[in-house]
C-alpha cells in the first residue's frame, strides 16, 4: 500500500510496542462510549503511564443524541446544552482528541490505525498497545429516488439536528412528513408539532413503534392520532418527489403522495462496523461486534468496543442483541476503561428498557416483546391491565394500559409494556429490575412499593398487573 507524505512522516506510524516507553491506548470514537472509555482509563493511569490518542470525524464530542429531537423541537434552547464535555475539556485531562480526524482501517496484525484528516486528505498511520472502538451506529437511509435531495434530513448528529433546524427556519412551508414510527420517529413528530407543522408520519408496519406487540402499538396510533397528527400505517415508502428547485415536496408511496416541505428520516440505525468487518473482527446476527463480557472483542486480546455498535447479551432470552441506547453506551465505556486502566469490570448484558414520548403520551417497554419470545421458543402467557397513574379519585390521575408477558410453568416474568399518560412511562424500571433479578410474577407481587394517593393507586399498576399474570400462569397449567 502507498503512503503519502504524512503517512512517513507520521512517527507514531514507526512506533512499535518495545520502542515506546509507555503504552498507547488509541480510541476510534469521540461520543459516549468512546470518551467514557478514555476518561475512565486515564483516571486510573496517568499521561506517564498511558498516552491517549482519540479519532473523531465529526465536530462535536460527549453530545446526547437522545436529546436531539427536543432541542429541534424548543424544550432544550440552545444545541451546547446536549454537550456534556467538549473537545478542550478532554485535552486539558491529558487525552490527545484529534477532531475532524476518520479512521479508514485497522490493521490488526500490525497493531495499527489508519486515518484520514476529513479537510485536508491527509492521512497517517497510529500504532497502539490496547485499541476501543467505539463507532457507534449509522442512521438507515434507504436508497430511494430523491432520497439525498435538499429537505430530506436525517437525525444522528448535531450537525444533523443544525441542518434540520436550518431547514425548518428557512422553509415557507408548515408541511411535515416523517418516515418511520419507531422512538426517533414519534419524538420527531412531537419536535415538528412544537414547532407549528402539519405532521404526517408514514410507517411501514402495521401499528406504530415496533418495539411493542401491535395491540400496544394502536394505543400509540390512537393517541398521536388524537393529537392531530396523520398516521399512515403499513405504507412502504417508493420514493421523494421534488420540485423544480430540487428540494422534496413530497413522499411517495405506493397507493398515495403526502406533501412535504420537509422530510425526516426516523426509519432505525445500524451498527457502524465497516472498519470492524474490513479488519476481520467477529460480528454478530444484527452486525454489532461482538464482545466477551469486559467488552473486549472475542478472539482478541487488546481490542475493546462498546456503544452503539455491538451487540449485548439480553438476559431475558439468551440471545444476542443490538440495543443502541446512550446508557449503554456509557457503561461499556465506563467498563472498557476500567479494564484498560489495569482494573477489572463486566457488562453482564441487558433486558432492553426504553422509554419515549410523544406529547404527553409516555410508551415504555423492557424485556421481551410476544414475538421475541416466540423466536426464543419460549411458552408464555400475557396479560393487560387498566389503571391509573395515581388514585382514582386524586386530581391528575391519568390512565395507563400495562402489558405482562410471564413464562408458563415458572412464571417467571418476561416482558413489560406501558403506554399511558404522565407518571406511566418510569414504571417501567419496577419491571426491569425484576427483571435483572430473575424475578416471578408471584413474587413481584410481594413487593414493597411506595404507596401514597398522589404518586399511585393502592395496588400500583405494576402490581394490578403482575397478579393477573399469576392467575393467568396457573389457569394456563391446570
Amino acid at each position: 500500500m502507498n503512503m503519502n507524505r504524512a503517512e512517513r512522516s507520521d512517527p507514531s506510524s514507526r512506533s512499535s510496542r518495545s520502542s515506546r516507553s509507555r503504552e498507547r491506548l488509541v480510541v476510534i470514537g469521540g461520543d459516549a462510549a468512546g470518551m467514557s472509555a478514555a476518561s475512565q482509563a486515564r483516571r486510573l493511569r496517568g499521561p506517564g503511564e498511558l498516552e491517549i490518542v482519540a479519532f473523531e470525524r465529526g465536530h462535536f464530542t460527549s453530545f446526547s443524541a437522545c436529546g436531539i429531537p427536543y432541542w429541534v423541537g424548543g424544550d432544550v434552547p440552545e444545541r451546547d446544552r446536549l454537550i456534556a464535555r467538549s473537545p478542550e475539556e478532554h485535552r486539558a485531562r491529558g487525552i490527545d482528541l484529534r477532531m475532524r480526524t476518520e479512521v479508514v482501517e485497522i490493521d490488526v496484525e500490525g497493531a495499527r490505525v489508519r486515518a484520514r484528516d476529513v479537510e485536508s486528505g491527509a492521512e497517517s498511520w497510529t500504532a497502539y498497545d490496547k485499541l476501543v472502538i467505539a463507532t457507534g451506529a449509522r442512521p438507515v437511509r434507504p436508497d430511494l429516488p430523491g432520497v439525498d435531495s435538499p429537505g430530506v434530513h436525517g437525525v444522528q448528529t448535531l450537525d444533523d439536528g443544525q441542518a434540520l433546524l436550518d431547514t425548518l427556519e428557512a422553509t415557507q412551508g408548515r408541511r411535515a412528513v416523517v418516515v418511520g414510527a419507531g422512538y426517533i420517529g414519534v419524538e420527531m413528530a412531537e419536535a415538528l408539532i412544537n414547532r407549528g407543522y402539519e405532521v404526517t408520519v408514514v410507517n411501514r408496519g402495521k401499528e406504530p413503534m415496533s418495539t411493542l406487540d401491535p395491540d400496544m402499538g394502536r394505543l400509540v396510533h390512537k393517541a398521536m392520532a388524537g393529537m392531530g397528527i396523520t398516521m399512515v400505517d403499513d405504507a412502504e415508502v417508493t420514493g421523494f418527489r421534488t420540485g423544480d428547485d430540487g428540494r422534496v415536496r413530497a413522499v411517495a408511496t405506493e397507493d398515495a403522495e403526502y406533501p412535504a416541505d420537509v422530510v425526516v428520516l426516523g426509519i432505525g440505525v445500524r451498527p457502524e462496523t465497516t472498519l470492524a468487518e474490513a479488519a476481520g473482527l467477529p460480528l454478530g446476527e444484527r452486525g454489532g461486534l461482538l464482545t466477551d463480557l469486559a467488552m473486549r472483542v472475542r478472539g482478541q486480546d487488546d481490542i475493546w468496543a462498546g456503544g452503539d455498535c455491538v451487540e449485548v447479551l439480553d438476559l431475558v432470552s439468551g440471545r444476542e442483541r443490538h440495543i443502541p441506547l446512550g446508557t449503554h453506551a456509557n457503561k461499556h465505556g465506563q467498563i472498557i476503561g476500567a479494564n484498560v486502566g489495569g482494573g477489572y469490570a463486566t457488562f453482564p448484558g441487558v433486558v432492553g428498557t426504553a422509554v419515549s414520548k410523544v406529547c404527553d403520551l409516555e410508551i415504555a417497554r423492557t424485556g421481551l416483546r410476544e414475538k421475541d419470545a416466540d423466536r426464543a421458543g419460549l411458552q408464555y402467557v400475557t396479560v393487560t391491565i387498566e389503571s391509573t397513574s395515581r388514585a382514582g379519585y386524586y386530581p391528575g390521575a391519568a390512565p395507563m394500559t400495562v402489558k405482562m408477558l410471564a413464562e408458563r410453568r415458572t412464571g417467571r416474568l418476561l416482558g413489560v409494556q406501558i403506554v399511558g399518560r404522565e407518571g406511566a412511562g418510569k414504571r417501567v424500571d419496577i419491571a426491569a429490575v425484576a427483571l435483572t433479578a430473575g424475578l416471578t410474577v408471584e413474587q413481584m407481587t410481594t413487593l414493597d412499593l411506595g404507596y401514597a394517593p398522589p404518586f399511585s393507586p393502592v395496588w400500583d399498576p405494576i402490581l394490578v398487573a403482575a397478579r393477573k399474570a399469576v392467575a393467568a400462569v396457573r389457569s394456563a397449567d391446570s
